[in-house]
């Protein structure tokens, strides 16, 4: 794995909790996706109907989405939470693998350790739909 793109990334996560809006968890997480080649920030956006909250990992990715970009090679995740890894949610690996390969570099820190490791070991058995699966589980939409 590239240590250099692990480090801009993981700086760019640790930069991206600052904007984190949590008044209720005060859980602070940043994260960064390279999708097509660029970079793209998140935090995470807590509301107060729990249900409408949005993590990081999603901001990053709907931003970069929103912006045109489609394939995600590499994902860091990042909180001050010490001793507490932020490791992605299901929503958030169910996402995540909507753009991205099973071997896609996931690197998490809780600002004193990283954790490496992969897509396809976060979220093992995962689907996808094809594009020409869509609309095949109605017959009516044949």
């Amino acid at each position: 794995m590239d240590s250099d793109k692990q480090t801009i990334m993981l700086n760019l996560a640790k930069e991206a909790f600052a904007n984190a809006y949590v008044p209720f968890s005060n859980y602070r997480v940043g994260a960064c996706v390279e999708a097509d080649g660029k970079l793209y920030t998140g935090c995470n956006i807590e509301n107060a109907s729990y249900g409408l909250s949005n993590c990081a990992e999603r901001t990053a990715i709907f931003k970069a989405v929103s912006e045109g970009a489609r394939t995600i090679t590499a994902v860091a995740v990042a909180s001050p939470n010490a001793g507490s890894m932020p490791y992605p949610c299901g929503a958030c690996r169910q996402v995540v693998n909507e753009f991205a390969e099973p071997d896609t570099p996931i690197w998490i820190t809780d600002c004193e350790s990283v954790l490496e490791t992969t897509l396809a070991k976060l979220l093992p058995h995962s689907f996808k739909l094809r594009r020409a699966d869509v609309g095949r589980a109605n017959p009516g939409n044949a």
